[in-house]
């Protein structure tokens, strides 16, 4: 029986999706993850949902505390993570609204915790193979649900993850478009990383809500503009997951 942790972003930082939730608080070797562990079931699967920002949404994205989070759930017995997101769209034809499920990541942040392992036993080196980050039987399930609710969604994105709370400037939006990312975004990295450290099948989905400042057409990114936009679209987001959930095997 699978139990699915959900770590909620921007916009979905205290979703009501759970049946009988109840409170968990949970100490780990990194800290206290971002929020209290709020358990419940959906469709008769067990959830751990975790507001990555704080349920106040007061945590910005480098003092996440990403290490306490995913050890967190995986402690109460976690087989499986799946993730929400808003991102800004590097792309022309990822509208503002549209729901993409990545299939890979670029780190470009440089001053979080991107490691479980802060030194090896000898003879025990940890080197997380990192190829395909997210799980491809994750993000199968992302892309048919929003089929199935009629929702269209991009089935393949690179989003880059960069420190933040800032945005980028122009020359650091188009640079990002030449390296071929497709999503930017504060929290994925290294979040992902860390799940599959874990060795937790991890997908995230993501929902853009902005074109970064990469258009000379479009006003810059700002943060009101972004949570105008993912709260228009919280209840696509959440009609996904209580969708997914039970269709998930453990």
């Amino acid at each position: 029986m699978a139990v699915v942790g959900v770590i909620g972003g921007s916009g979905l930082d205290d979703p009501d999706i759970l049946k009988t939730p109840n409170d968990v608080d949970v100490q780990t070797p990194f800290g206290r993850p971002s929020s209290p562990l709020r358990e419940g079931t959906i469709s008769g699967t067990k959830v751990y949902l975790l507001a990555r920002h704080g349920r106040e949404h007061t945590i910005p994205p480098t003092q996440v505390n990403y290490r306490a989070n995913v050890f967190a759930l995986k402690d109460v017995g976690c087989s499986h993570i799946i993730a929400t997101t808003a991102v800004g769209s590097l792309r022309e034809e990822i509208g503002r609204g549209d729901l993409a499920v990545p299939d890979q990541f670029i780190d470009f942040t440089r001053h979080r915790k991107v490691s479980f392992y802060e030194s090896f036993e000898p003879g025990e080196m940890k080197h997380t193979p990192m190829a395909d980050p997210f799980s491809a039987e994750l993000r199968r399930l992302f892309v048919e649900t929003c089929a199935q609710l009629g929702l269209s969604c991009h089935e393949n994105a690179t989003v880059i993850t960069i420190e933040g709370p800032r945005f980028s400037t122009r020359a650091e939006s188009r640079m990002f478009r030449g390296w071929g990312a497709d999503l930017i975004n504060m929290s994925i990295a290294p979040e992902c990383i860390l799940a599959n450290e874990a060795g937790i099948p991890y997908a995230t989905i993501a929902m853009s809500t902005d074109y970064d400042s990469w258009k000379d057409d479009e006003e810059p990114v700002t943060w009101e503009a972004v949570l105008e936009t993912f709260l228009g679209n919280s209840e696509k987001v959440k009609s996904i997951l209580v969708s997914l959930i039970p269709k998930i095997r453990g």
